[in-house]
């Protein structure tokens, strides 16, 4: 494990050069991979390591919409697609990939099947970090490891296909056997990670869901409301109004970021753009900090985490939320963005030249 200076703050980080796929395949040659769910993370994380040689079976309700895309990913029912009590029963690996609320509502069959010396791995921190809320206590003689990529599924699997990895944080709970480091690590290896920075249960799910509700969605959500909603109100057309929020950022902007950093974005700006986002930066800078303080105290406090119980436990939770995201698709905002999404160039048919 490699020790990697993060402004001025030393972190271990493990990569694929020092731990190999085939490393990763002798780790877990023996073992059976129990993929517990197939809705957002599990079939990126299931078909990943099936691609890598892993030996991977699926556990999923019968009858669902997730049986049927584990069917049409190519799981074979009775081979490797079986019911939840049944895989986790055949395996030696159990990824525990439910919702949070499912898992709460899961636990009290799946701990049944969880034997000493088998592997329970979470993907986030959240079911054991609040277990006096969600009643998540794994017995004492089993590993529980946490991989935790930092992306959707969907980003996950869309990057391995292009040959590209998403960096994921990993955590040890629990070591009863020996082994939960080098088998956290193949399986972080395993599903295609880029490269693996090490934390706890506690701190994943902290900065998951300060990032979740921050800057990663909630947040930029709000900042998006927030300016188009200015542009319109002044006299600009929506078409202007999207393409100066959101378009220009995702599109032009955000890949600099990621290529190079925020600096090197600024320096590839005219110097109209950097003065004044120097000029603004520290106002907004300060406008949000308290936000993202009372955000933080609300997931260390257990809040949020009551909230999110309370709320996706509801028998009406997938036709509430389904309301809210209706409502953000349809609004002016979002409408604009389909309609200048299909204007990108790559949706366009454009003349080849004439040769001659």
């Amino acid at each position: 494990m490699a020790k990697i200076n993060f402004g001025g703050v030393e972190e271990n980080v493990v990569t694929r050069e020092e731990f190999p796929l085939e490393k990763a395949r002798e780790v877990l040659k023996d073992e059976t991979i129990a993929i517990i769910g197939y809705g957002v993370q599990g079939p990126g994380q299931a078909m990943n390591l099936r691609d890598n040689g892993f030996n991977v079976i699926i556990g999923q309700r019968q009858p669902s919409k997730s049986w049927d895309k584990a069917v049409s990913d190519g799981w074979v029912p009775g081979e490797t697609l079986f019911s939840i009590e049944e895989a986790a029963e055949k395996a030696t690996v159990i990824q525990y990939l439910l919702s949070d609320a499912a898992q709460i509502a899961v636990w009290p069959t799946l701990k049944e099947k969880l034997t000493a010396g088998k592997a329970l791995y979470f993907s986030h921190g959240f079911g054991i970090t609040y277990n006096d809320q969600t009643n998540i206590i794994p017995p004492a003689d089993i590993d529980v490891i946490l991989v935790a990529p930092k992306g959707s599924g969907t980003s996950l699997r869309r990057m391995f296909v292009a040959g590209r990895g998403l960096n994921s944080s990993f955590a040890i709970y629990q070591d009863a056997t020996g082994r939960a480091k080098e088998r956290v690590i193949a399986l972080g290896i395993g599903i295609g990670s880029g490269y693996l920075f090490e934390t706890d249960f506690k701190h994943e799910v902290y900065s998951d869901l300060t990032g979740e509700r921050g800057t990663l969605m909630g947040a930029i959500q709000g900042i998006f409301e927030a300016q188009y909603t200015v542009l319109r109100e002044r006299g600009h057309s929506p078409s202007e109004a999207f393409n100066e929020t959101v378009e220009e950022l995702t599109q032009s902007l955000m890949p600099l970021v990621a290529e190079n950093g925020m600096d090197w974005m600024y320096a590839n700006c005219s110097t109209t753009a950097q003065r004044g986002a120097l000029d603004w930066k520290n106002r907004f800078r300060d406008a949000v900090k308290p936000v993202f303080n009372d955000l933080y105290d609300s997931v260390a406090s257990g809040k949020e985490a009551e909230r999110s119980i309370n709320t996706n436990s509801q028998p009406d939770y997938r036709e509430k939320l389904e309301k809210e995201l209706t409502e953000m698709r349809d609004s002016e905002m979002w409408q604009a963005g389909r309609a200048v999404r299909g204007l990108r160039p790559e949706n366009q048919k454009v003349d080849a030249p004439v040769e001659g």
